[in-house]
């Protein structure tokens, strides 16, 4: 246990159209520093994660995090990009400046503001995501690679609305009672699993309800070294954690497996120690409904093709015996790709101290996050544990 989270803030996700990236990272920033306990002059190194691909007409966007303060002026800061994935590159950059000696307190912000953007362009924004020789011209964007994916699946292993419905409903009603989600509703297993005026197909067997949200929002951590985080009022230990990354192509791997997914949690269940069956609870990467599926069987829940026997049975539900995104996920919570690595160490840290009010896990000891950049190409995994 090298690094330690100390201190965190987070925005309300949605349609913040009174904010900017500017504010959103400044408010975080401090926010992040008062929940620490700690001023901008114990900083020693500035990350911030902002995958932008054309949202925001400001680039260049590491150096705003100093308006946060004038006492961050000639702090070292640096953007990091990793598509979806973006904030957790962030975090575990961190985490490398931590155990390398490097720094001793880091801030890390994630942001993203993308609602400001217009639809069509939004769509084409994301798809630079996936590979595009191969996926350029996809219908739906990059629902449309993740309706093949599912579609695939299907064929492979046989018709699982069911299955992508109540991992819909179930990440829903989760998501209604946390406080910064953006859409706190309970849907329901009818209507996720109905096509409907207000749920339509969107891309293959993909319904609205089966795919993440548009999002503005922010999150910040403060890390520091252990030595460090045990003189402070809360500590939370990164136990293990991993990197994997893939082929960009799908085409040069088998897209239904998630393999990435699988080397990271197996690389960061051994760093850590435990098996996946010690975990209070995961939060993982519910890009589409279809993706929660497969990352059950490639961190290893299910066999292979038997994803929907974790959801169908309960074991993922909030009082299962592996509570998957008690938060609502990138499914309700929302999904501006800067911040939602940095978010799910954010809410996973509350869980462990006991801070996650209506979204708390029952004595949560042990928590996995999994953050997916593209379509399994970037794959961060991180245990958390609580030690103060």
């Amino acid at each position: 246990m090298t690094a330690c989270i100390v201190g965190w803030a987070h925005t309300a996700f949605g349609k913040l159209e009174t904010e900017t990236v500017e504010s959103l990272i400044i408010r975080v920033a401090n926010e992040a520093l008062d929940n620490a306990g700690i001023g901008p002059d114990d900083v020693d190194e500035i990350l911030l994660g902002h995958f932008n691909a054309g949202f925001s007409p400001q680039d260049f966007t590491a150096s705003l995090v100093l308006q946060a303060d004038p006492r961050l002026r000639f702090k070292p800061a640096t953007r990091v990009e990793n598509a979806c994935a973006t904030g957790s590159a962030a975090v575990h950059q961190a985490v490398r400046a931590v155990k390398a000696g490097d720094a001793r307190v880091v801030l890390v912000v994630g942001v993203e503001q993308m609602t400001k953007t217009p639809g069509p362009e939004i769509g084409k924004n994301l798809l630079r995501a996936s590979y595009l020789p191969e996926d350029g011209d996809t219908p739906g964007g990059f629902a449309g690679v993740f309706g093949k994916i599912a579609h695939n699946y299907f064929q492979r292993w046989g018709d699982q609305s069911d299955a992508l419905a109540m991992i819909a409903a179930k990440n829903h009603k989760n998501g209604v009672e946390n406080p910064y989600a953006q859409m706190r509703k309970d849907f329901g297993y009818d209507f996720c699993r109905t096509e409907s005026e207000k749920n339509p197909f969107v891309a293959g067997p993909l319904k609205r309800t089966d795919c993440s949200l548009v999002s503005d929002g922010a999150a910040a951590l403060v890390i520091t070294d252990t030595a460090t985080a045990l003189k402070m009022k809360k500590a939370v230990a990164f136990r293990g954690h991993a990197h994997v990354q893939d082929f960009l192509p799908m085409s040069k791997r088998d897209i239904l497996k998630f393999e990435g997914c699988t080397r990271a949690w197996g690389k960061a269940l051994g760093d850590a120690g435990i098996a996946l069956s010690d975990l209070s609870f995961v939060e993982t990467h519910d890009c589409f409904t279809v993706a929660e599926l497969i990352e059950y069987e490639a961190m290893g829940l299910t066999p292979e093709g038997q994803g929907a026997r974790a959801i169908l049975e309960g074991w993922t539900q909030k009082d299962g015996k592996l509570p998957v995104n008690p938060s609502g996920g990138l499914k309700a919570k929302g999904h501006p790709i800067g911040a939602t690595g940095v978010s799910m160490h954010v809410l996973s840290s509350m869980q462990l101290m006991g801070e996650a009010g209506g979204i708390q896990v029952k004595d949560a000891r042990l928590g996995g996050i999994f953050n997916m950049g593209g379509a399994a190409v970037a794959n961060y995994v991180s245990v958390l544990e609580r030690l103060r």
